[in-house]
């Protein structure tokens, strides 16, 4: 038995902030009952709420925020006419199951990719019949984390794929999507979203004799089969196990059932303790896709008690008569499959709410010897809420207390003095429903008042809280998000200023051992990953402009190289941006009409339309060389944005074979080139720029090693002011979210649909640059339009970096919808997109 009220030494769990109703509302915000939860990949959290008018009217309301401005609530009316029972989010964090009481089953996407647009278009019904359990079917990706090998150089070693089938496959063997539910009468019911948009659905009985089945559970098998755990409620009755096959014959979804060994809790079987249990509240695989190992809690009116299964193969003995007759040899010997207890707790606080891990990590050694030990590592552990208000986060396997909570510090608002509140009777505040985030470095709760908490799991749980041994665990999470693409806010919850030096250049030290073509995969990821980092200290933030700088300039070049066309169809192997990549990097001629020479000017002829398209573009290529060579007498200024692609050489060659481009496309439309304020009317300013753009970039080019800058390319530098208007960049706002505020860790008190007014991050406050005031005229980040200081056009912002662009695009053109497509789903950054009011700030 392992002792729940015993924390180890080391766990440490706090509150980051919290969010509550507005008090005094027409309309009352009231706790579902139940009241379900779920946390996507992309660090969406859905949860239910009633919405009770002064009619005593409910409308159930499905609410999705953000967790970087959990104070922008998007609130869904669902349109379920009983109480919503199930939320389940898909591997892509896109899409959101929604099942109720009466038997509905819905299916929300984003409508134009906004994560604050929310539609229903297809769904299923079994009239009548609540469902109590639900999931999309599995597409056959699974990721194993090696924890024992997070030291490897390669990402291949430590994250590897694991062989699994998807639950239906198409021709050709891609993933069918659909779900899978189960009726609180013993149904479970399969619907399949065919390519064409139809729903097939099918609805078959686990078993013959259909009983009432009050908690179930699905998860999936390496094979592609399905397994239903089920449980009537009472601790007395078996919980039941089913495996589940999914196949489509003459266009038809067709089930197939079968009965597994069942198991009876170990309580019951207790004289002692035989009546002391009598329900079963709550009933859990340990992971989506771990059918061999089950959470069980039963409970009383006060207390509860957890048990840990495990199914395992055992060899069934032979009796001495048949071994005679037939001798068993080797693997010959029949098996039985047995559930077998791996842990149990001692007789606990009622649990009022259980969280599982969704970190797959892989375990050289997983037996209970291992389990029991005091070592820890995110996703090894669940979370266990009580009816007293506490958390206890314990070890998935034995059940080993890591890191308790306790509600009773409650948090002051940001914008009061702390109060001293006298204790209220009635039952204690405490979590209905829990998750935890998909890095388990956070967990987000919903209590019986409505409020929502998000908490904030150590790295170095069960450890001393050591910053070595914090800075590999951070790493290794960030590398694993880099990987699958997964959303790291979680992760910067944990990261303090003096780390985040050290975590940027591990980063790029582990990102430049990979392989070449792993490199170009990762290469937009690792900087938005770097600029998120740079966000938390004061020492880097002006680096946050930069990287996201270098993440535009990546996106322009490759779609403007993108748009050049053989002359001929029976071309070499080469594209002709290859060419020019090839070209300019051979010629180190500063003079850009030499450089041009070189190249078929052919393959640049594009359509008048298109390149004048493209002028806002172009123009702000030119305005960035100048001010980045205007800048270099400067460089000594850490504080300057644009300060690291003075020494990048692979920036300053993409901008010098962009200057090349621009150039032939001025010979074709004189009215694309970008437009400068010259002092002299004879100046050729496109060649003066290359001119010391290319005397810059030969001092720091991968080739040979890097120089300074000469003295003259210097002094040229610093005549520029007065030979041309150096253009004031408009680098992205500083972030008004919250993670760069969480440092200091003190937890907040925020109101759902009021914008707090935070304390300033020190890290921003140093730059004036990057602040933006009411008035100030604001700008398409992306399409690089200004939009004046009250736009009249919709717009959207990056949920991550504050990246503000208009929703509908004011261009048609064919080159123009090339670049939207780059960032229609998602930010250049990989942040989501949010809709945001005319009167943004």
């Amino acid at each position: 038995m392992c002792d729940l009220r015993r924390p180890a030494a080391g766990g440490m769990m706090d509150l980051a902030y919290v969010c509550e109703w507005e008090k005094w509302s027409r309309s009352t915000h009231c706790p579902s009952v139940p009241l379900a939860c779920a946390w996507s990949c992309r660090n969406l959290i859905a949860f239910t709420m009633d919405l009770r008018s002064d009619d005593q009217d409910l409308t159930r309301m499905i609410h999705i925020l953000d967790t970087e401005h959990p104070w922008d609530l998007h609130s869904i009316p669902s349109e379920h006419r009983e109480a919503i029972t199930c939320l389940e989010w898909d591997q892509s964090g896109s899409r959101l199951l929604s099942a109720d009481a009466d038997g509905q089953i819905k299916c929300w996407s984003m409508a134009d990719h906004l994560a604050n647009s929310w539609e229903s278009s297809v769904g299923s019904l079994v009239e009548g019949d609540p469902i109590v359990a639900l999931s999309w079917l599995h597409n056959g990706v699974k990721l194993a984390l090696h924890v024992e090998k997070s030291g490897a150089s390669s990402f291949g070693e430590k994250f590897s794929r694991v062989k699994f089938s998807p639950s239906l496959t198409l021709f050709g063997g891609k993933p069918m999507e659909g779900w899978i539910a189960v009726t609180v009468s013993g149904l479970v019911t399969v619907s399949l979203l065919k390519p064409s948009g139809q729903v097939l659905t099918s609805t078959e009985s686990l078993c013959r004799l259909r009983g009432r089945v009050a908690l179930a559970d699905i998860a999936f098998t390496g094979g592609g089969n399905i397994v239903v755990a089920t449980a009537d409620g009472s601790s007395a009755s078996p919980v039941q196990f089913y495996k589940v096959c999914v196949s489509v014959v003459s266009e038809k979804c067709r089930i197939d059932t079968e009965i597994l060994p069942s198991l009876f809790m170990r309580c019951t079987t207790d004289l002692n303790r035989k009546d002391k249990f009598p329900a079963i509240t709550h009933l859990k695989f340990l992971a989506r896709d771990m059918s061999e190992q089950v959470l069980l809690c039963a409970s009383s009116q006060t207390s509860s008690i957890v048990e840990c299964w495990s199914l395992r193969k055992e060899g069934l003995p032979v009796n001495n008569i048949f071994q005679q007759i037939s001798p068993v040899v080797g693997d010959k010997q029949p098996t039985i499959l047995k559930w077998r207890i791996l842990s149990a707790t001692n007789d606990l606080d009622r649990v009022s709410a259980v969280a599982l891990p969704k970190l797959p990590i892989s375990l050289t050694n997983t037996d209970l010897k291992v389990a029991s030990d005091t070592q820890f590592y995110p996703g090894l552990g669940l979370a266990l809420a009580f009816h007293d208000g506490s958390v206890h986060i314990v070890h998935r396997l034995s059940l080993q207390t890591m890191a308790v909570f306790y509600s009773s510090a409650t948090p002051r608002p940001v914008d009061e003095p702390a109060i001293k509140r006298t204790r209220t009777a009635g039952p204690a505040v405490h979590f209905k429903a829990m998750q935890l985030s998909w890095t388990s470095l956070a967990l987000v709760g919903i209590d019986n008042q409505g409020k929502l908490s998000v908490l904030r799991l150590s790295p170095s749980m069960g450890h001393p809280l050591e910053v070595g041994l914090a800075l590999r665990h951070l790493l290794f999470l960030l590398e694993y998000c880099m990987v699958t693409g997964y959303d790291w806010w979680d992760i910067l919850l944990h990261v303090q200023p003096s780390m985040v030096q050290s975590l940027v250049e591990k980063l790029h030290e582990e990102y430049t051992r990979q392989t070449a073509a792993l490199q170009q995969v990762l290469s937009t990821r690792i900087l938005a990953m770097k600029a998120s980092l740079c966000k938390l200290s004061p020492c880097t933030v002006t680096r946050v402009c930069d990287y996201h700088t270098k993440l535009f300039l990546i996106a322009i070049s490759s779609t403007l190289k993108s748009l050049l066309r053989p002359h001929f169809l029976n071309t070499p192997d080469k594209s002709p941006g290859d060419r020019l990549t090839e070209i300019c990097a051979k010629i180190t001629d500063v003079d850009i009409d030499k450089v041009m020479i070189n190249l078929k000017t052919e393959e640049f002829v594009l359509d008048m339309n298109t390149l004048q398209a493209l002028q806002q573009l172009l123009q702000w290529v030119g305005d960035f060389v100048l001010y980045l060579l205007a800048s270099l007498p400067n460089q000594g200024s850490l504080l300057r944005p644009g300060h690291s692609f003075l020494r990048d050489g692979t920036s300053l060659g993409m901008l010098r074979e962009l200057m090349v481009v621009i150039r032939i496309w001025g010979l074709l439309k004189p009215s694309c080139l970008p437009v400068y304020t010259a002092t002299s009317d004879t100046q050729d300013s496109m060649s003066l720029l290359f001119r010391l753009l290319t005397k810059l970039w030969i001092c720091c080019r991968d080739e040979g090693p890097a120089s300074e800058p000469d003295e003259a390319l210097v002094d040229e530098c610093c005549l520029l002011p007065s030979q041309l208007l150096i253009p004031s960049l408009d680098w992205l706002p500083a972030s008004d979210g919250l993670v760069s505020r969480l440092q200091p860790k003190q937890p907040l008190r925020l109101q759902f649909g009021r914008a707090p007014t935070l304390p300033g991050s020190a890290a921003t406050l140093q730059l004036d640059g990057l602040a933006r005031h009411p008035g100030q005229p604001k700008i398409d980040h992306l399409r690089r339009l200004h939009l004046g200081a009250y736009p009249t056009e919709e717009c959207k912002a990056c949920t991550r970096c504050g990246c503000v662009t208009m929703l509908k695009s004011p261009n048609r053109t064919t080159a123009v919808k090339q670049w939207e497509q780059r960032w229609i789903k998602n930010c250049l950054c990989g942040g989501l997109w949010w809709r945001v009011p005319l009167s943004y700030p």
